[in-house]
Order: C-alpha cells, then structure tokens, then sequence
C-alpha cells in the first residue's frame, strides 16, 4: 500500500477572538492548530462553536477566508462568541484575560462531530476548553469514537485558573503525544503528584503514568525536548525576531504533528517544530498569511535524514 499524502487533522476546542489594544484577531489553540496543518497541505478542521451575534459569523467569514470548512462550527443561540484581551510585553510574550461564558462553553456531541470522528486521522485537544462540564463531556465523546488508529494530540493550556488535576490526568489518559511548555511541566508535575528535578526525567514519569508515545516540552526561544520511550532530542530553537508569540505553539504542534503522522524521526519533527513556531512568533496574531517557500522547506525538513535519535513510534 502506497503511503498517504494527505491527513485529515482537527482542531477541536476553543475558537475565539484575540482582542489586541490595536487589533482583533481569530484564534484559539484548536483553530490554530488546523490552520497550520491546513497551510502543510493536510486537511485542517475546527471543531468549535460560537455565537448567534456578529463576532460568531465574522468568525466564520474569516475561518472560510483561511480556506477552513466551517461545517463543524456550531452555533449557539444563547451564548456569545468567545473573546480573550491579550496584553503583549516588550518580550512578545501574552498575558491573557479569557471571557467566561461563551459559546465554546457549550460545546454539544452531534451527528456531524460523529461523522468527523470516522476521517479524523489525528485530533488536537487541550485543557482550556474542558473548563465546563458541557464541553469536557463533548470532547471525551469525540476523543472515544475516533478510530483507534486515529492520533490524538493532548496541548496542555494552563490559563488562569481553567485546570484540574483530574482533567489533566483524564486528557493524558485519551492521548498519544502531550505537549506543554517549561513553565505548565513543574505544574502539571505537582498537580498529579510526580516528583520534579528536571524536564527529562518528568517526561519520563509522563510515559511511564499514561499510554503516551511521545511528549513534548517547549522552551520558549530556547528550542524543545521530545521525549519518547525509544529515545530523546533536543532543540536549541531558531532565532526569531518576535512581533508577539501567539499561536506559536500551535503551529509547533501542527508541524509536530503533520511530520509524527509521515514516521520521522524525533530529530526530523523537532526542527521542522521549531522552523514553524519561530514563523509565527515574527507575525502578529495566530494566523499569518501563506509563505509557500518556508512551508515547502517545513514539509522537506521530514524527509531529510539528521540522525542522532530513534524514529518516533
């Protein structure tokens, strides 16, 4: 059998609008994370929902201008569209004040999602979006019904007080691959009672706790550690200048994710990561225009042998 070329990959969670002090931008890790798979050529899908109000179908129209379906995008009569105020320092690095309720609170299982769940070959998911009940118990159904084969990413988001020790212990239960940065591991450590000394070897009590295959830690612009159970790499990152870092995670993820699903190596995946991340982090918001020469060196970075680790699976 020939190998696949093209992922069908889905973003399910959160979609909301980043309210810059000059701007507005569409965002949301989920959002995010199919827009950057959508720009390496997979098929990237949001899973969300928003409002019945104005900021809901401009969210759309923008989804659609990405070239993203809008067809698992529920809407909800009752609730408003999602919005965060972001305040950027002289670093780019955000601070966030996330509305609550909104419509990606609301979160329903329908006949749509479980028909999106046959083609799914990967599904990213995070903890944000599980701050309700509504929307926790939608995302474990989804994560349940996708076939068994499919990957499922968990992206730990820590924000404000928007955790539990039990929804991230569930989440690694239902995933492949977590990913989180240097700051949310110590957390995440504590809170499911993991001693913590150093990045590794908490990497390595992840793997042994749950049915992970693969964890990743960013470290901001001093690269990334992947941790699998066959072996480790790590990334000294790739200097950028930084308009603001939102959403650079997410397109580490994406590009993660899109090599993870094609059998790099851990050396592979973790400099064509970086190469993403490194992009966005010079843009300002989430979703920058096609660049369609650094994205073909990004697909090209997997199938360039570097060595130095063991294959990924």
């Amino acid at each position: 059998m020939l190998p696949k070329d093209r992922f069908t990959t889905i973003g399910v969670g959160e979609l909301l609008w980043d309210i810059f002090p000059n701007s507005r931008q569409l965002g949301g890790a989920p959002a995010n994370f199919a827009y950057m798979t959508s720009l390496l050529g997979d098929d990237g899908i949001v899973a969300s929902r928003v409002g019945a109000d104005a900021l809901g179908a401009e969210a759309k129209q923008r989804l659609g201008g990405l070239g993203l379906s809008t067809d698992y995008v529920q809407v909800d009569p009752q609730h408003c569209t999602g919005v965060v105020n972001v305040l950027v320092d002289e670093r780019g690095q955000p601070s966030f004040e996330i509305a609550q309720p909104v419509a990606w609170d609301f979160l329903e299982w329908t006949t749509a999602w479980r028909n999106l769940t046959e083609k799914a070959d990967a599904v990213c998911f995070g903890s944000l979006a599980q701050r309700s009940a509504p929307s926790r118990n939608a995302i474990h159904r989804f994560l349940l019904e996708l076939r068994p084969e499919a990957t499922r990413v968990f992206d730990v988001n820590l924000r404000q007080s928007f955790y539990t020790a039990e929804v991230l212990a569930e989440s690694a239960k239902h995933a492949e691959i977590i990913k989180l940065n240097h700051e949310e591991l110590p957390v995440v450590a504590q809170l499911l009672a993991m001693p913590f000394h150093d990045e590794e070897s908490a990497a390595a009590a992840l793997l042994d706790a749950f049915p992970l295959k693969l964890v990743c830690v960013t470290r901001g612009a001093r690269g990334s550690l992947l941790v699998s159970r066959y072996g480790k790499h790590e990334h000294a990152g790739i200097p950028a200048k930084v308009a603001d870092t939102v959403g650079s995670g997410d397109a580490f993820t994406a590009a993660l994710v899109y090599h993870y699903l094609r059998g790099a190596s851990l050396a592979e995946m973790n400099g064509a990561a970086n190469r993403m991340g490194s992009w966005v982090a010079g843009h300002t918001g989430a979703t920058p225009a096609r660049d369609e020469r650094l994205l073909q060196e990004i697909r090209a970075t997997g199938r360039v042998k570097t060595g130095g680790d063991s294959s990924s699976r």
